[in-house]
């Protein structure tokens, strides 16, 4: 278990040696491969692909580069898809026989791989990710770790402020206050009947059950939709900490998560997730 204090000081060290994650001009020596493993790279052999990269590193004895598995970055159709940082370099269709090159042109030489650069719907190459025109006007929310953290390190997840807002509304805040600003926010379900979360904190936090869960229901209404699938495999931990800040605002100390096994990576990281956050003094066993 640790403190809150060791936890912050956890934050820090790792945020800075993750900045070149979020900022692409950071001034540093060091490089990051990113290598997708959501559902739809695993499947086009992204593992394979994490695997050869560090393998080629080790044999080559390179240092000051690493290797993130990641969750998904939301363009499965160019998939496999790797990304260096800090220069963000975006790389899709990616096969385990290429890993060879990128490391000997682009890590070694500081030359880009023309022809695994992305391809726009125009067919003009494109060099990284927000290049795309699909994404231009887009901007991540709920999926904003996702492709960017490895989503089974929680030091990771912490890095990038995570169950900081946990922190705050269990030292800072009251239920009323936590409620209240749920429901300024505007935030509301995202099916059929649009239900506002603030009110819905409101009227469990108004029961006088004794007995209260918060049930996280990770599954689609919507034939084919992945949506709750990514954020499972992508960023387990944010899921965890919004049903603790749920639990806190209507007095629940038990939860459940309903999650299909057809989503095998998911119930995995969300497994490797809650055992972390059990060791780290975050959820009760």
């Amino acid at each position: 278990m640790k403190t809150i204090e060791e936890i912050n000081k956890i934050r820090e060290e790792k945020r800075k040696e993750l900045e070149l994650r979020k900022n692409t001009k950071a001034d540093t020596r060091e490089k990051h491969i990113l290598v997708c493993h959501g559902t739809g790279c695993t499947s086009s052999k992204s593992p394979k692909i994490l695997e050869e990269f560090k393998r080629i590193i080790k044999e080559k004895n390179i240092e000051n580069v690493r290797v993130i598995k990641t969750g998904c970055f939301g363009l499965c159709a160019k998939g496999p898809i790797v990304i260096i940082r800090p220069e963000d370099t975006f790389y899709a269709m990616v096969k385990p026989e290429d890993c060879e090159e990128i490391i000997q042109t682009h890590i070694i030489e500081g030359n880009k791989v023309e022809r695994l650069l992305a391809k726009d719907v125009d067919g003009k190459k494109v060099n990284s990710l927000d290049e795309l025109n699909f994404y231009k006007k887009q901007k991540r929310i709920a999926l904003k770790n996702c492709g960017v953290i490895n989503p089974e390190d929680i030091d990771e997840y912490i890095a990038f402020d995570g169950y900081k807002a946990l922190e705050k509304v269990l030292k800072e805040m009251s239920q009323e206050e936590v409620i209240k600003e749920i429901t300024d926010s505007g935030l509301r379900g995202r099916g059929g009947a649009g239900f506002p979360t603030g009110k819905k904190w409101e009227l469990t936090k108004a029961s006088e059950e004794k007995q209260k869960y918060v049930v996280c229901n990770a599954d689609e209404g919507d034939p084919g939709a992945f949506m709750d699938r990514s954020i499972l495999e992508g960023d387990p931990h944010s899921v965890l900490e919004a049903m603790a800040i749920a639990a806190y605002c209507i007095g629940a100390n038990k939860g459940f998560i309903y999650v299909r096994a057809e989503y095998p990576i998911a119930v995995q990281r969300l497994k490797i997730a809650i055992e972390q956050a059990r060791n780290y003094g975050i959820l009760r066993n």
